[in-house]
């Protein structure tokens, strides 16, 4: 896939088909993704591969969690607030969703299964847990973090995969802990859901939308 096809072309994948993803294609992927830059090379990411009766696991006491009330608890804080055109953004492509999934605004109902699907990872039959050692400065780690992010979703969707970045994957840091033993020292920043998409489901094929490149860009010369 030609590299501008694949970073116009890439999405969020909010609905997988049952669809396996295999260790070594995983590996493959985290392999090339390593190439991202990270401050002076010093790679701070580890990975988990979550995946099978894990993954299964994963998504049951995810679940019981949200029926019971929990509270999410993540490493790395959430945003509790945004500016009025980010916050615009963050609501338009909530919108966008539900229209395309024919949820209306008052059916709770609706929305509550929503949200469990995305704390099921949306049926991906993998998902890729980062970490980083707490004893490594947190902001530039995240932009590192980040740079193998981009990568890895991109080399994904060059081979017909689909990714969903989701922040709700970490929300319960003990349940991650528990079940993929992960140790106190490593802060658990993000996970990614990976499999096959399901093209035809609507909740991928909504029209997504980005702001004119002159909002962003200031040149000075």
């Amino acid at each position: 896939m030609d590299l501008h096809d694949a970073v116009l072309t890439r999405r969020s994948i909010r609905r997988f088909t049952n669809g396996s993803v295999s260790e070594e294609t995983i590996k493959k992927l985290v392999g090339k993704a390593l190439w991202s830059p990270s401050w002076g090379n010093t790679q701070p990411w580890e990975f988990l591969a979550v995946r099978g009766d894990a993954l299964k696991r994963l998504k049951d006491e995810n679940l019981k969690a949200l029926d019971a009330g929990k509270q999410a608890n993540p490493d790395v804080e959430m945003p509790q607030a945004w500016p009025a055109l980010q916050k615009g953004r963050y609501r338009d492509v909530g919108i966008s969703v539900f229209e395309s999934l024919g949820i209306g605004r008052d059916d709770l109902e609706k929305r509550s299964d929503y949200y469990k699907e995305m704390i099921s990872f949306f049926n991906a039959q993998a998902l890729l847990l980062i970490t980083v050692d707490k004893s490594i400065s947190l902001p530039y780690s995240m932009l590192d973090t980040g740079l193998f992010l981009q990568t890895f979703c991109l080399l994904a969707h060059d081979i017909g995969l689909g990714t969903c970045i989701l922040a709700v994957s970490v929300h319960f840091p003990d349940i991650l802990r528990n079940i993929c033993k992960i140790e106190d020292s490593k802060r658990i920043i993000i996970g990614v859901a990976l499999g096959e998409p399901d093209k035809e489901d609507p909740a991928n094929k909504f029209q997504r939308k980005r702001d004119n490149v002159d909002i962003f860009l200031n040149v000075v010369s």
